[in-house]
């Protein structure tokens, strides 16, 4: 009896530690900190009551100031938007003095982006989207409110779910709606006072384009209609021209942005996707959302070749780090410590996992490579935890031999694929599976990488999907630059009010994994409406034991609630929770900047 008590009391205490909030972890760098001191939220500290509040977002820009403190930091809390100079890990954070803070009456702030182009030290241009379906336009150092888009919500009435400018243009911005329309708005044109009117402009599979018809240049220029429900957020490419939307829809789309072309697609295995973003070589996109699982796609090759299992919820967010992303020299790595370093790591809180041993591939290769390619990539989910990943060599160039693994070696089946699609493993790739977060793995099952060669005779490795790179090049610019190029009318300043009258629509709830579009758009969009089981096993969705499954690097609980943002600076990691706590995570080697005067108590019931 009182050994049955004793494991009971071991169990207990072994769940309060694994249900426990980090304040730093470890990767192969070093340490990440967690600096209390540089914690930014609302003034008074207080936890936010997030019930049926639109998620914290974090903007960053720089406006290189000569006292060398240029970073500045956005935020929305609820119906409150702050503005404050951005410390970081040098200096404490001084909430008493915002640059910038505004309320809002009937709306509520849902997402924000700086132009870099145009920021100066006495001058931004943020743009700030409404759960209404306004986009205004405002500088928060002049304090200046320049412009309200889509004031009287004739253009769209749904919540605006992502806004962003359009890379190296100082007036061109997009913005996407949770009707699943996306419009281009150039910050010099008026919306006009009437409903627009729109004209055909190209059409493809599950998508169109149109143009405004009117006599004088007028906002939006172009509109998009995009798969079906709410497009979630949209990402461009390093170089700008190509544009990464995910949709409730479950689909990731890839256009050319400029020739307004189709490039790829992908399906996620459950749900909607909620989050994309970029590699810094615009080589990979890596997608996430409600399959809890985070998605790794080929650019190139337009087909999925990795997925990550880690989170126990939606994926809210997924970023590169683009300051470990590394291109080295071939010299043959060294790993210090020894096998026995992996036994010891516990089933969910492991500070190593199988893709911190796929760096070990270099010691194994026989390949002459002259470059040794990481790309690290970070997610944060609804289940409060932080995942750092590491995609290797053996996932992108799966020809390569496997790197060390503790498990035995199973030999896929290269099975005929079945009729209208490819079987998952178009991926000549194996399942690295070591059961860290993964109910459905036993832990023991490893996949060999199938030689390129042997691939079915119908599963070409690029070019798998009906628009090729190659259809996208011919047009490239020429429809973007014939609907923007008609003329642009005089700069006009609209004043803003508080509308008594805000009656809104519902907004879409992520938790519908299908929602709909309005009958308007309906008619303009030719759908097809996608079969989930059709999908499965195919090109645009492989089954999950067809593709290499990637483990967490690190896996942590850092947050009392679901997180929603993570940003990746040169000297700190920032996440953010829906209480409204933006923190700020030291790199290794970086916590010593910060004076340790300006210490802080963490505040109750944030950090543990």
């Amino acid at each position: 009896m009182l050994l049955l008590i004793s494991k009971m009391a071991a169990a207990e205490g072994g769940g309060k530690e694994m249900n426990e909030i980090k304040t730093q972890f470890t990767t192969r760098e070093g340490v990440y900190k967690l600096l209390t001191h540089s914690e930014y939220s609302r003034p008074n500290r207080v936890p936010f009551n997030s019930q049926g509040s639109n998620p914290v977002k974090v903007s960053f820009v720089n406006v290189n100031d000569q006292s060398g403190n240029g970073d500045r930091i956005c935020f929305n809390v609820g119906r409150e938007l702050y503005f404050y100079i951005y410390k970081g890990v040098r200096k404490a954070a001084d909430l008493s003095k915002p640059i910038d803070k505004r309320i809002y009456k009937g709306t509520q702030p849902t997402c924000h982006d700086f132009n870099h182009l145009t920021a100066t030290a006495d001058s931004v241009s943020l743009l700030v989207g409404f759960s209404a379906g306004q986009v205004q336009l405002i500088d928060p150092i002049k304090k200046e409110t320049s412009k309200l888009f889509n004031e009287e919500r004739l253009i769209d009435k749904s919540r605006v779910t992502c806004v962003k400018w359009v890379p190296g243009s100082e007036s061109l911005f997009l913005v996407t709606h949770s009707s699943g329309n996306m419009y281009l708005y150039n910050v010099e044109n008026t919306c006009g006072t009437t409903v627009p009117h729109y004209q055909l402009l190209k059409q493809g599979k599950n998508y169109s384009v149109h143009t405004c018809k009117s006599k004088s240049t007028r906002n939006p220029l172009l509109k998009w209609t995009v798969g079906e429900g709410a497009l979630n957020e949209f990402c461009f490419s390093p170089d700008g021209k190509f544009l990464a939307c995910v949709s409730q829809d479950g689909f990731l789309r890839v256009f050319n942005f400029d020739a307004v072309e189709l490039h790829g697609t992908m399906k996620s295995y459950f749900g909607g996707l909620l989050c994309v973003c970029w590699s810094p070589d615009g080589k990979y996109i890596v997608a996430g959302g409600e399959d809890d699982l985070v998605t790794v796609w080929s650019f190139v090759d337009c087909r999925v070749i990795a997925r990550g299992h880690g989170h126990k919820s939606w994926v809210s967010v997924v970023a590169f780090d683009h300051y470990t992303t590394s291109v080295e020299d071939a010299d043959p790595m060294e790993f210090s410590g020894s096998d026995e370093d992996f036994q010891d790591q516990i089933h969910f809180g492991r500070d190593r996992a199988n893709s911190t041993q796929s760096r070990l591939s270099k010691r194994n290769s026989t390949d002459s490579r002259p470059v040794h390619t990481t790309y690290r990539f970070g997610s944060v989910g609804q289940d409060t935890q932080l995942c750092l990943w590491d995609l290797t060599e053996d996932i992108l160039f799966p020809h390569l031999p496997l790197s060390r693994t503790r498990t035995h070696t199973n030999v896929m089946n290269a099975t005929s694929p079945p009729v209208g699609g490819g079987l998952g493993g178009g991926v000549a790739g194996g399942v690295v599976n070591n059961g860290s977060n993964n109910p459905s793995t036993n832990g023991n099952n490893s996949g060999a990488n199938t030689p390129s060669n042997s691939l079915p005779s119908p599963l070409p490795r690029s070019n798998s999907l009906p628009y090729s790179p190659a259809t996208t090049a011919n047009n490239k610019s020429s429809v973007m630059d014939s609907a923007i190029a008609s003329g642009v009318s005089k700069f006009a300043t609209l004043s803003l009010h508080d509308r008594k009258d805000q009656h809104h629509d519902k907004d879409h709830k992520r938790n519908h994994s299908m929602g709909h579009i309005s009958s308007k758009s309906s008619n303009m969009l030719t759908k097809t409406r996608t079969d989930p089981a059709k999908t499965l096993g195919t090109l645009l969705c492989p089954r999950m034991e067809d593709l290499p499954l990637l483990e967490p690097l690190i896996c942590k609980k850092i947050a009392h609630e679901r997180l929603t943002v993570l940003i990746f600076l040169e000297d700190c990691i920032v996440t953010a929770c829906q209480e409204g706590f933006i923190w700020t995570w030291a790199r290794p080697g970086k916590v010593g900047l910060l004076s340790s005067q300006n210490q802080a108590v963490s505040p109750s019931g944030t950090v543990v």
